[in-house]
């Protein structure tokens, strides 16, 4: 073999290894990032349930003070 072959050959082997090495860092940069974004999606849930579950509790209480003022009014008129 030549010296050019064997220049060419390892230059192929090494860019070969280069881009399977690349290659398997993205995937798995690529699934941290989408583990990370389903933290972000479960942690986005437990806020939406706290406010909805706030959101709610106020809701109850207005309930409660508009029939406690219906039945005042109620019992002023009769």
């Amino acid at each position: 073999m030549s010296v050019l072959a064997k220049v060419i050959f390892g230059s192929s082997c090494v860019f070969a290894v280069s881009v399977i090495g690349y290659v398997h860092y993205r995937q798995a940069a690529d699934r941290e990032r989408m583990f990370e974004g389903v933290l972000r999606d479960i942690d986005r849930q437990q806020k939406r349930k706290i406010e909805n579950l706030f959101i709610l509790q106020k809701q109850q209480e207005l309930t409660k003070q508009l029939k406690k003022e219906e039945n005042d009014f109620n019992n002023r008129l009769t």
